[in-house]
């Protein structure tokens, strides 16, 4: 029984940064006037699609799929494409390092804004 119950606390519930992305995905929308998981055609979801951007949302680490979807979601909405780069550790600073020198690099259409930790 205590395995089991070990089992599902450990697959079943959610990472703990998911539910923080939330946050901060809804403190950022709100404070730009966007709209949150705005949904595409083909039912993917724009973390914030405001007046001017669609924006992703993601935590350092993930900096380079944020490109991608960022880059994505604009093509889908007309809009500029942006990321929300969540850095929640000093060290973070090499992924944002590396987000805008990849952008800069090939000359993207991305704008960037980042969150820290003590923003939500």
């Amino acid at each position: 029984m205590k395995a089991l119950i070990l089992f599902s606390l450990i697959f079943l519930l959610p990472p703990a940064a998911v539910g923080a992305e939330r946050d901060y995905q809804e403190l950022w929308c709100t404070q730009n006037h966007g709209q949150m998981e705005y949904v595409l055609p083909d039912a993917t979801r724009v973390d914030c699609l405001t007046k001017t951007h669609a924006v992703e949302m993601d935590f350092g680490k993930k900096w380079a799929e944020a490109i991608g979807q960022s880059l994505y979601y604009a093509s889908c909405t007309g809009k500029r494409a942006g990321v929300v780069l969540i850095m929640n550790k000093e060290k973070d600073i090499r992924f944002l390092r590396r987000l805008n020198e990849a952008i800069t690099y090939a000359k993207l259409p991305i704008d960037v804004w980042v969150m820290d930790d003590s923003k939500p």
